[in-house]
């Protein structure tokens, strides 16, 4: 069973659907000691860094028991922007702190007329193997709608050119997490989240 983080923060129907299609059973944890049987957790969301300050310190200490204890996690989009140490969106708000580095604001290029925020389908750029990205070929396009974004780190697995190349999809150990929405990306998207799974079957 997957457990789907509701924090107010969106996009929850989306992915119930990706879900239900690859037929997948999962839940949506009222508390969070709801958590302990689960075989992967999932983090979406869209919007402000501040909704994340929903997920209090009870919700922070049961996802991160989880994840110390092997149990998969996967961000998507604010959910992936939550694993790092912050945001300066919200600077005073805390990230998970599982991932090094802070998120901060894309910069528009006028000369390119690239606007902000980013909305729409761009290639990754898959610099080494990836798990969550198996079988998918670097410059596969998938669907983005954000402000802010993660730097490319050692755990980038892919990453994608929209004013500046950010990271577009993470990856250490049991922690991923991904800038675009699988769940609106079509085959490739489902793709990833069929990798997720099936990682979360094996763990």
């Amino acid at each position: 069973m997957i457990a789907l983080i509701d924090y107010g923060a969106g996009n929850l129907t989306s992915v119930k659907k990706a879900l239900t299609a690859l037929g997948v059973g999962f839940t949506v944890p009222a508390l969070p000691h709801d958590l302990d049987a689960a075989a992967g957790l999932i983090v979406p969301g869209v919007g402000h860094f501040a909704a994340t300050k929903a997920l209090d310190a009870s919700w922070r200490d049961a996802i991160v028991n989880a994840v110390r204890t092997g149990t998969p996690l996967l961000g998507i989009c604010l959910g992936m922007q939550w694993l790092y140490e912050g945001s300066e969106e919200e600077p005073e708000l805390p990230g998970l702190g599982a991932l090094a580095g802070r998120c901060r604001l894309l910069s528009g290029n006028q000369a390119e007329r690239l606007k902000i925020p980013h909305v729409g389908w761009n290639a990754l750029e898959t610099p080494r193997p990836s798990r969550l990205l198996s079988g998918l070929r670097s410059g596969t396009y998938v669907y983005f709608t954000h402000s802010f974004a993660a730097p490319v780190t050692d755990d980038c697995v892919a990453a994608t050119t929209h004013a500046q190349r950010f990271a577009a999809a993470v990856e250490r150990d049991n922690v991923f997490g991904v800038q675009f929405h699988p769940e609106k990306s079509g085959d490739a998207g489902l793709q990833i989240l069929r990798n997720f799974l099936e990682y979360c079957r094996t763990c």
